[in-house]
C-alpha cells in the first residue's frame, strides 16, 4: 500500500539521559514507474501522492507535453501476478506504475531518450540517456515576462513555504515547492516530497491540468538548492522567478542567464542573493544612514551556507 507517512518504533538517545523508546513518523518513499501509451518511461523514487500531477509536471520537464489537456488519460496499471495466488495483484506494484495516454496528435516521446535507470529522490537527471538533451527547449519564453517582485515580499515566501508543509511538520524529511503570486505573495499551490525534483514536476502538473502554463506572473520557491534541473523545469513551464532557501549551482544561473530566468538563492528573511535576472526584484528606498561606517562594510553580508538539504 502506498502511504506518505509510516510510524515506526525507534530507541531515541540523548547523552546523558536516560534512552527511550518512542513512535516517530517517517517520510513515505516508494518507486513511481511512469509510462507513456504503454510503453516504461522514467522511474522515480517519489513520495506517494498527487502521481498524475507528478507525472505530467515531469512530460512537460522533458519537452513531451506543453499543456495538460495533452495528456488524455492517467490510469494505474494492474499489479504483477502474485507466485501464490496467480490470480491476484500485487497492490505495491498496482500503485507503482502509472499510464498516460496522450492525446490524439501529440507526438509520444523519442525511446531513445527515456531514463535507463532509477532517478532518485536526491538526483532526478541520474540516468538521462544523452547529456545533450538535458537543455530541452522550451515551449514558452520567460525572458519577456514584465513581472517585478518586491524584495520584502520575495525574503518572506520561504517561510509562507514552510508554514504549508504539513508533512514535513511531521517528519522532518521532504522537500517542498510551491508557487505564488508575484504581485501579492499568496499561495497557488504547494507540494512535497522526497526529491525536490519530484515536489516542483507536482506544482507543475497542478498547473497543466488547469490551463495555467505558461506560468507567468509567479514566483516558484523550493526549500532546499537551486540545481540545474529544478532551473530547467521553471523555464519549461514559463516560470519567471525561482527562489531558492541555498544556493545555486554554476550550471543553474548559468541557464537562468541564457533563458531570462530571475534565479534567486539564499532566500532567508530578511535577506536573499539575486543571481541572475536581477532587473526584476525591486527594492524600497533605503533609509538614510545616521552615521558613518568604514568602506568596507558597505560590502554584502557573507550570506549563510548552512542548512542546504540533500
Amino acid at each position: 500500500m502506498t502511504r506518505v507517512t509510516v510510524r515506526r518504533r525507534v530507541r531515541r538517545v540523548t547523552i546523558g539521559e536516560r534512552t527511550s523508546r518512542v513512535e516517530d513518523v517517517l517520510a513515505g518513499e516508494e518507486p513511481l514507474e511512469i509510462r507513456v501509451g504503454g510503453r516504461s518511461y522514467a522511474v522515480t523514487m517519489r513520495t506517494p501522492g498527487h502521481d498524475v500531477e507528478l507525472a505530467t509536471g515531469f512530460l512537460v520537464s522533458e519537452g513531451v507535453v506543453t499543456a495538460g489537456d495533452q495528456v488524455a488519460t492517467a490510469r494505474y496499471c494492474a499489479g504483477a501476478p502474485d507466485p501464490a495466488s496467480p490470480a491476484a495483484t500485487t497492490p505495491e506494484t498496482t500503485f507503482n506504475v502509472l499510464d498516460v495516454g496522450l492525446a490524439p496528435g501529440v507526438r509520444p516521446p523519442d525511446p531513445a531518450l527515456a531514463r535507463e535507470f532509477f532517478t532518485s529522490s536526491a538526483c532526478g537527471l541520474c540516468g538521462k540517456a544523452s547529456v545533450d538533451a538535458v537543455r530541452t527547449r522550451s515551449a514558452f519564453t520567460v525572458a519577456h515576462d514584465p513581472v517585478r517582485v518586491d524584495a520584502r515580499l520575495l525574503a518572506a515566501l520561504p517561510g509562507r513555504l514552510r508554514a504549508a508543509q504539513d508533512v514535513f511538520a511531521r517528519t522532518g524529511g521532504l522537500h517542498a515547492a510551491g508557487l505564488f503570486d508575484a504581485a501579492t505573495g499568496e499561495p497557488l499551490v504547494v507540494r512535497e516530497d522526497v526529491g525536490r525534483h519530484n515536489a516542483v514536476d507536482k506544482v507543475v502538473g497542478w498547473a497543466a491540468a488547469r490551463g495555467l502554463l505558461p506560468l507567468r506572473g509567479t514566483v516558484l520557491v523550493v526549500s532546499g538548492r537551486a540545481s540545474f534541473e529544478l532551473t530547467q523545469k521553471a523555464v519549461m513551464a514559463g516560470v519567471p522567478v525561482l527562489a531558492a532557501v541555498s544556493a545555486p549551482s554554476s550550471l543553474a544561473v548559468e541557464l537562468a542567464d541564457e533563458a531570462g530566468l530571475t534565479l534567486v538563492g539564499f532566500v532567508r528573511d530578511p535577506s536573499l542573493v539575486v543571481y541572475a535576472g536581477e532587473q526584476r526584484v525591486v527594492e524600497e528606498p533605503a533609509a538614510p544612514a545616521h552615521h558613518d561606517r568604514p568602506a568596507h562594510h558597505d560590502r554584502p553580508a557573507h550570506h549563510d551556507r548552512t542548512g542546504d538539504a540533500a
